[in-house]
Order: structure tokens, then C-alpha cells, then sequence
């Protein structure tokens, strides 16, 4: 857990903190997006994640997950923000140079997606990033990170465990269930598209 201190940052806590953390702020920005899906709200939450990182940097031990150790707080901070009402998602608003967005080809027949349907990245890297971020955001809220954590963030599913406190096959089960949860929704809308053909129903 972070140790947050009172009082000046010391020139040394500083350096450190530029030199170790500050190097992730675009990870932290991401996944802040993808959970509040608004820029602003965004922003919001990643600095405030980033002033708790620095002012409890004396508590980051060298040689362990830095990775883990800022996605803690950052989850921590998110928590907080969501208990006194802030940054509850309204709408979709997402700046792309924060997110790469790739918008497939709509002109492609249907059903030529279908064979790598299964495969994470080759299904989000299908769709604009509003629509990743959307759909998303309909998952419930430990879906949703898990997800984040390990097909986003590609962090190890062990790396995952220790952040959200739970046990690694908790998180197999989840990534499971939200890959598929995920992939409905994306296939509504790829169907909608015109980017896949309609499943034939069985009886």
C-alpha cells in the first residue's frame, strides 16, 4: 500500500518519482480512459493518481511490479473518486492522441472477420476506440478491469491478481467471462456494420 505523506516532496523523492514513475503516465492515462470513457475525467484521475504515487514514491520498493504498484493506487484513486460521485461516465468523449484509434475497413464483406473473432486483439483492434471504450464500460466494474489489465495493459494474469486482491484463478474465470461478454456486444455491432454475417441460430 502507498505511504502518503504531508508537507514539500524532497528533491530526491522528486528525481526518483521522474525517473521511475513518471514514464507510465501514458499507461495511466489510458486506463484511466477506458474507465471513465471522458477525457476531462480522464485526466483528473490520472493526475491524482500520479500527485499519490509521488508523494508515497519512499514506499515503492526497487525490484518489485512498478507496474502493479501504480495500477494499485490507481484503482485505489478510482474507487475513491466513484464513492463521492465523481467521474461517473455520461458519454463517450475520448482525445485520439491518447488512444491510437484504428477504424477497419467498412467496406469489406461480411463474414470476413469471423475467422479471428476469438482472438482479443485482433477483436478490439477492429473497432474505433469509442466503441472499445463503450463497450466496456457496460461490463461490470471487476470485468472491466481485469480486462483492462490483462488484454490492454498485457500485464501478467499473477501481476493482475495482486493488483484487484484476488486469486489468479479469479482472474482466469473473469478474463474468460469478460472476453466473451466483450465479444457480444462487439458482435452487435459488427453485425450492425455489416463486418460479419449473422450467426445462424441453433435449435
Amino acid at each position: 500500500m502507498e505511504s502518503m505523506r504531508d508537507g514539500p516532496i524532497s528533491q530526491a523523492q522528486a528525481q526518483r518519482f521522474k525517473q521511475l514513475v513518471w514514464p507510465l503516465m501514458p499507461m495511466v492515462l489510458r486506463t484511466a480512459q477506458y474507465l471513465t470513457r471522458h477525457s476531462q475525467q480522464a485526466e483528473d484521475l490520472a493526475q491524482e493518481t500520479m500527485v499519490k504515487a509521488m508523494r508515497g514514491i519512499d514506499s515503492y520498493q526497487d525490484d518489485t511490479n512498478l507496474k502493479a504498484w501504480l495500477m494499485t493506487i490507481l484503482r485505489r484513486t478510482h474507487i475513491d473518486q466513484l464513492r463521492v460521485g465523481r467521474n461517473r461516465p455520461d458519454e463517450v468523449s475520448v482525445a485520439s492522441d491518447v488512444l491510437e484509434v484504428t477504424v477497419p475497413d467498412s467496406s469489406k464483406a461480411a463474414g470476413e472477420f469471423d475467422e479471428q473473432w476469438e482472438e482479443p486483439e485482433a477483436l478490439m483492434g477492429r473497432f474505433e476506440d469509442d466503441a472499445i471504450i463503450k463497450a466496456l464500460g457496460e461490463l461490470p466494474e471487476d470485468i472491466r478491469w481485469t480486462l483492462l489489465l490483462v488484454d490492454v495493459e498485457k500485464m501478467e494474469q499473477v501481476e493482475v491478481a495482486a493488483i484487484l486482491n484476488v486469486a489468479v484463478g479469479t482472474i482466469k474465470s473473469r478474463t474468460h467471462r469478460g472476453r466473451s461478454m466483450l465479444r457480444d456486444r462487439l458482435y452487435q455491432l459488427a453485425l450492425q456494420r455489416g463486418w460479419v454475417a449473422a450467426r445462424e441460430s441453433t435449435p
